[in-house]
């Protein structure tokens, strides 16, 4: 079905004679390329339940496969709830890039101008740019598992030591990008849960994106599934809320990818923020870093964005390239962010000079170069 990402128009027929021949590629069309590139794949993975959305030219088309719970058979559909892991970073940064509209935060200033506990040591010569860009100095991708709660997070920073230089290497970090948005909630005077709660999710328009699903939404919250089929669901940890938290479904997560390409509906110091996100900071490999978003020239092969997406651009620290000044986005940029937890899988992509995106939600963790490839696909078809 077209929805508009307001209103909602769910006859797509009328629908169709209303958005007039052309202007996108028709629903039945669509719903062949999608029902080609998800049924197979899961069957082939095992995915007990995914939702895609997609959106062209301001309006938006669902797709919804399998069911929520294998226990209830509640079928998924676009406000189903989903873990999007980290692709909850690119939300972190939009709240970093709040505060740095609101000129609490200077990128450039040292991490421990922002928490007293860190100051004297590692963090005077490390910026919040090298946290919110993974370029701190070989912080891991995970928190040890001594250190991976809230009491231990400080002691853990405070003996940690850099394995190159701050600003030489890119090592894909939740506590680098989890400490970020910690200091910048710290900078805006507020907890980081309450502030996405209460500011920067209601600003974005999004009323079913949650860290804490209410009792309300439980019943909208899929089950995830592990590689062996258990169910399971993430748990606490360090900086859970600012690296992997966020809980939300394709509905709230399509209208996102529309306002990051059309901002202007947004007040100011939000649209400077998601300007911020989008920066390009420094390249490595042929993508662009930005702030939670990770960006490369469009159009671009399918190849190239598996290589992007892959296990060893995120477990291998890679040397960068500085944009000196930063830059803003080239006119034709593929935007995405991949996330997951233990039970889900996310996929975000989207080309703001083409008014493009898709959002691809499940409820089991797959290869990343799965998520790409359907995509990919969706997005070429689009682009026709």
């Amino acid at each position: 079905m077209y929805t508009s990402i307001f209103p909602t128009v769910r006859n797509t027929a009328i629908f169709a004679l209303l958005l007039g021949a052309g202007n996108c590629m028709a629903a039945t069309d669509m719903r062949q390329v999608v029902d080609s590139t998800v049924q197979p794949l899961m069957q082939q993975q095992d995915i007990a339940g995914l939702s895609v959305a997609i959106v062209q030219n301001g309006k938006a088309q669902y797709f919804n496969y399998g069911v929520a719970s294998k226990e209830s058979k509640q079928p998924v559909t676009e406000n189903t709830l989903f873990e999007i892991g980290s692709v909850s970073k690119t939300f972190t940064a939009t709240l970093a890039g709040y505060a740095l509209a609101n000129g609490k935060l200077k990128l450039s200033d040292p991490a421990s101008q922002y928490l007293p506990a860190l100051r004297g040591d590692t963090f005077d010569h490390i910026s919040l740019l090298n946290l919110g860009t993974y370029t701190a100095g070989g912080l891991p991708l995970q928190f040890p598992d001594e250190s991976d709660n809230a009491g231990k997070m400080i002691s853990y920073y405070q003996h940690w030591k850099p394995d190159f230089a701050p600003g030489t290497q890119r090592l894909y970090s939740n506590p680098s990008i989890g400490l970020f948005g910690h200091l910048a909630a710290q900078s805006l005077g507020q907890p980081f849960d309450r502030l996405m709660a209460q500011t920067l999710l209601p600003k974005l328009g999004l009323k079913h994106t949650f860290i804490s699903v209410p009792k309300s939404q439980m019943n909208l919250y899929a089950q995830g599934y592990d590689k062996s089929g258990k169910p399971v669901r993430v748990g606490p940890g360090a900086l859970d809320a600012e690296a992997y938290g966020i809980k939300t479904s394709t509905s709230d997560l399509i209208q996102y990818v529309e306002v990051n390409m059309h901002p202007a509906k947004l007040e100011k110091p939000l649209q400077q923020a998601i300007a911020a996100t989008h920066t390009g900071y420094y390249t490595v490999d042929g993508m662009t870093q930005g702030l939670g978003w990770e960006m490369y020239p469009y159009p671009i092969t399918l190849d190239a964005l598996t290589q992007g997406n892959s296990a060893q651009m995120a477990f291998q620290p890679h040397k960068v390239n500085w944009l000196t000044p930063p830059q803003a986005p080239h006119a034709d940029t593929l935007v995405n962010k991949t996330g997951a937890t233990s039970g889900f899988g996310a996929y975000v992509a989207y080309v703001p000079s083409k008014g493009l995106g898709v959002v691809i939600l499940a409820n089991k963790n797959y290869p990343n170069a799965e998520r790409v490839k359907v995509a990919h696909a969706i997005l070429s078809a689009m682009d026709k």
